[in-house]
């Protein structure tokens, strides 16, 4: 049970940082219009093509997730909760292997 609830709270702590980032480049700090966890990124408008390269950096340079091109998928990367799940998986799959 304690590995869940840590598990949990990293999960948090990593959604916290991509809520953070959406709200600094793509709404320019205006928190209110930030998305529903589940909402796509892409339908809303709110992040377009450019705006999925400027998440695949910020993967890589902030998160220090390695995206390859096969895994820029709305499945990894169209809503703030498949984004907090990609980035929990890559880094697990990291740190296991």
């Amino acid at each position: 049970m304690h590995e869940n609830r840590e598990h949990g709270v990293v999960n948090q702590g990593v959604m916290d940082q991509v809520r953070d980032f959406i709200v600094t480049n793509f709404l320019f700090g205006d928190d209110s219009r930030l998305p529903g966890a589940n909402d796509s990124l892409l339908e809303s408008g709110l992040v377009d093509s450019t705006g999925v390269l400027e998440i695949v950096d910020f993967l890589e340079t902030d998160m220090q997730v390695a995206v390859a091109d096969d895994e820029t998928l709305p499945s990894n990367l169209d809503s703030i909760e498949n984004l907090t799940s990609f980035i929990t998986r890559k880094r697990s799959a990291t740190a296991m292997g």
